[in-house]
């Protein structure tokens, strides 16, 4: 995956222990998803996210990455590729900066990225969503995705799956 791709508006790439600090920052901002998505976000639960994988995916598959503008950290995606099965992206985070949301930024970020992965010949994205979480709902709706019909407990809160054919 050519990082650089994704988006033609940000500077992507993956993301590191160095920006430990800055994603703490963006994260602890978005009270509205930990407030559907406990437990409410540390340093040490952002380094477990980053190191995050699911059964038979190696750190080749997965990408935890940052899109940055004039150097500012603006949003973070944790993409895990041909999962659950060949030829489709999942999702695990997506979280915009707190004052860029209802600006389109996020929407703008996963229509490019949906473009860069049908080139790539992916056939569809996915992603886990708070069940009760109205602005997560209406953005993944917004965006294309719809709900599958498959729901899960993660850590205690209540997703469904929903994904969108590329």
């Amino acid at each position: 995956m050519e990082l650089c791709r994704l988006s033609t508006l940000y500077t992507v790439r993956k993301l590191n222990d160095n920006d430990i600090e800055a994603l703490y920052n963006l994260c602890k901002e978005n009270t509205i998803f930990y407030r559907y998505h406990p437990p409410i976000v540390t340093k040490e639960s952002i380094f477990k996210d980053m190191k995050a994988l699911p059964p038979n995916k190696s750190y080749d598959d997965k990408f935890f990455l940052g899109f940055f503008t004039n150097d500012r950290l603006i949003a973070l995606m944790d993409v895990i590729r041909d999962y659950p099965y060949e030829s489709v992206i999942f999702i695990g985070l997506f979280m915009i900066d707190a004052t860029l949301q209802g600006k389109g930024v996020g929407t703008e970020i996963i229509r490019e990225c949906c473009l860069y992965w049908k080139s790539l010949k992916y056939q569809k994205v996915r992603i886990g969503v708070d069940k009760y979480n109205p602005q997560s709902n209406a953005f993944w709706r917004k965006n294309k995705f719809m709900v599958t019909g498959e729901e899960n407990s993660i850590y205690g809160n209540d997703v469904y799956l929903m994904e969108r054919t590329l």
